[in-house]
């Protein structure tokens, strides 16, 4: 048998078909992991209790809708404090009554 025989006989998968199921398993590997971390890690944050749902009249008229667990009484005035901000609401009168989001 010559050499040109047994190359012939004995012929392999071309270059491009074994890349091409390199890349294919690879991204299989990476969609399956990426499903399975996914599904098993998840963070929630934990609730917040802001309190009961109150309206503040201000003297001038308007409303402003607010948790309970936000207005805080300091020094004999009555502010607002939020994530960002602290309001002055002096002077306005608490109603404790539901309203809609």
């Amino acid at each position: 048998m010559t050499r040109s025989e047994k190359h012939i006989e004995r012929q392999r998968p071309s270059f491009k078909k074994r890349l091409f199921i390199f890349f294919f398993i690879c991204i299989s590997t990476f969609a399956v992991l990426s499903f399975y971390l996914k599904s098993t890690i998840k963070i929630e944050a934990p609730p917040k209790d802001l309190g009961q749902k109150i309206i503040i009249q201000l003297p001038s008229g308007d409303h402003i809708y607010t948790y309970e667990n936000l207005i805080v009484k300091e020094n004999g005035r009555l502010y607002y404090k939020g994530d960002r901000s602290t309001l002055d609401l002096t002077g306005g009168i608490i109603l404790y009554e539901e309203w809609d989001d």
